[in-house]
């Protein structure tokens, strides 16, 4: 499968070298992953959330890079040069932000998904920079990719790190936490 057959979205990245950067990234996970592009598009996004959980691994990954576009725009719109947003950078740090659970996922004898022992050591955050620094992916997505998720709440996030952290908890919260009537 061709990566923008996985991910449309990479055309959105104006910036061509980043654009290719962003592409090689997943393309170097998928290499390194017992996952597939088929797998993707199966497995649950989370661990988290139980065996019932319908929303595949690439429904959330694309529906928060979706919403974190929006979200660009419209702060670009209503808050011009006083918070500006990088959508380069933006898109890209969401596209990246979760490319290391390809390491961090492995399946069971019956095809599940389970966290690996890789993953038991080095979550996510932390495989998904090391992917992404591999293939020269600059500082500012990078810090997106580790800060999206708990660990960045130790940092000083970047505008668009907040955009995309949001976005990807706005959008997994819900299926863990809601209250269920």
């Amino acid at each position: 499968m061709n990566i923008y057959e996985l991910w449309p979205e990479l055309h959105w990245i104006k910036d061509k070298d980043l654009r290719e950067k962003t592409a090689r990234t997943w393309e170097m996970a998928l290499e390194k992953s017992v996952l597939t592009p088929e797998d993707l598009n199966r497995i649950p996004f989370t661990l988290l959330c139980g065996p019932d959980l319908k929303v595949t691994f690439m429904d959330h990954k694309r529906s928060v890079v979706h919403i974190a576009r929006a979200a660009g725009e419209i702060m670009n719109q209503f808050y011009k040069a006083d918070l500006p947003v990088d959508m380069d950078v933006l898109i890209a740090g969401a596209i990246l932000a979760d490319v290391g659970k390809l390491l961090e996922y492995t399946l069971d004898k019956n095809g599940v998904a389970v966290q690996g022992n890789y993953g038991k050591y080095l979550r996510h955050p932390f495989s998904g920079v090391s992917l992404a620094e591999q293939c020269g992916v600059p500082a500012e997505v990078c810090h997106i990719i580790a800060a999206h998720a708990h660990e960045g709440d130790l940092v000083k996030r970047s505008t668009e790190a907040y955009v995309v952290h949001h976005a990807d908890f706005m959008t997994f919260l819900p299926f863990k936490e809601r209250l269920k009537i």
